[in-house]
């Protein structure tokens, strides 16, 4: 799923609302993945390929992207609920669709494009559709940015303008299962967002573009150094808790979530800066509390023999962990020896200098850069 830097479908609700946001992102360093949009991409890339082909998802069963597996729980709650919105939308199978399709602007805005989950025609009426396979935030159908920069998009697009000439409607369709919102609108309301696109595109390039916030900064990967952002926190500490009246108190408390995030973002954004060798005055990485671990089942395995338990105190699926182990010897007035048990820590977070834990040496991360100088 490729997207420009400018503005895209997932950026152009921030975009239009906040044009110096653009400048500000292209500042950071990349931002890095994880396990919740792999898996998103996974199955938006197997969902792709099964409404492309008579396939059925199951053939499908173990397809990776970056780590993430399908699996049967994922095709069960995730991929089959999707389809299921096929039937929604188009009960006849009347509509001719093409899944994966890139779109752009062309000599309107160059570099701007994005591409489209699945564009269709039924009639008079395009559909441009989008899976959302995410649990955390419901998205919203009705005058969606995303879906209309789609739309756009694909009416200047020559492989996606089959499905949006001579419409007379265009229907918005976000699948989130297991829901299936749809929204119908017009061309002529399209033409409309296409030129609040254009102007705010056109700002987004002067030097002196607005800067604003709102909800629409929730994704935003520059809020770590946002001067909206940064004022907003230092409004905050300067208000008196005192002074605060009740009819002020709710606008405070709509801003609490873009501040929250913002904090978010900005440890993240030091955790990755440390992550990568790099240093932040006044901060380091430590290890996490430490989880504790079988340094060798087998070994485990041998020292319990003949200690007199039965099979069903030992395992539960697998081998039990130290601690439910030790609940279990308890009874019986044993104690593990110490070499049988590791401690292990899940990763990395962040702590200011003073913290007493000692920092993690990225000894791999210096230790490729160094070779890296030796080529």
């Amino acid at each position: 799923m490729n997207h420009s830097k400018i503005v895209g479908g997932s950026t152009a609700k921030r975009v239009m609302n906040c044009p110096g946001s653009v400048a500000l992102v292209q500042k950071m360093p990349p931002q890095p993945s994880n396990k919740y949009a792999d898996e998103g991409t996974l199955l938006h890339n197997v969902i792709a390929e099964i409404v492309m082909s008579d396939k059925h998802p199951e053939e499908f069963l173990g397809t990776t992207y970056n780590e993430q597996v399908l699996t049967l729980d994922l095709i069960d709650n995730k991929l089959l609920p999707a389809l299921a919105a096929l039937d929604v939308i188009d009960p006849n199978k009347e509509m001719e669709y093409e899944a994966e399709t890139r779109v752009g602007f062309g000599d309107l805005l160059p570099g701007v494009f994005g591409s489209t989950d699945l564009i269709g025609r039924v009639g008079n009426r395009a559909v441009v559709l989008d899976w959302k396979f995410g649990d955390g935030v419901v998205v919203e159908v009705e005058e969606n940015p995303q879906l209309m920069f789609y739309a756009a998009a694909a009416m200047r697009t020559e492989e996606a303008k089959w499905a949006f000439k001579d419409v007379e409607e265009i229907e918005m369709v976000i699948v989130q299962p297991p829901q299936v919102k749809r929204w119908v609108t017009t061309p002529a309301r399209i033409a409309q967002f296409e030129k609040d696109l254009v102007k705010a595109v056109k700002l987004a390039q002067q030097p002196d573009a607005e800067l604003k916030i709102g909800d629409h900064c929730r994704w935003c990967a520059a809020k770590p150094i946002c001067p909206q952002m940064t004022g907003a926190v230092d409004r905050a500490l300067k208000t008196q808790v005192e002074a605060i009246d009740v009819q002020t108190l709710g606008s405070y408390l709509a801003n609490a979530d873009i501040l929250e995030d913002w904090i978010k973002d900005l440890r993240a954004l030091a955790h990755q800066i440390l992550d990568s060798g790099a240093p932040v005055p006044g901060y380091k990485l430590v290890a996490k509390r430490g989880t504790r671990q079988w340094t060798e089942e087998k070994d485990v395995v041998h020292w319990l023999d003949g200690k007199g338990l039965e099979p069903t105190e030992i395992y539960s699926k697998e081998l039990l962990s130290p601690a439910q182990m030790e609940k279990v010897l308890k009874k019986r007035k044993l104690t593990l020896p110490d070499d049988l048990v590791v401690s292990v820590s899940s990763g990395t977070t962040l702590a200011v200098e003073s913290d007493p834990r000692p920092a993690v040496l990225q000894i791999g991360k210096q230790l490729t850069a160094a070779l890296s100088k030796l080529q």
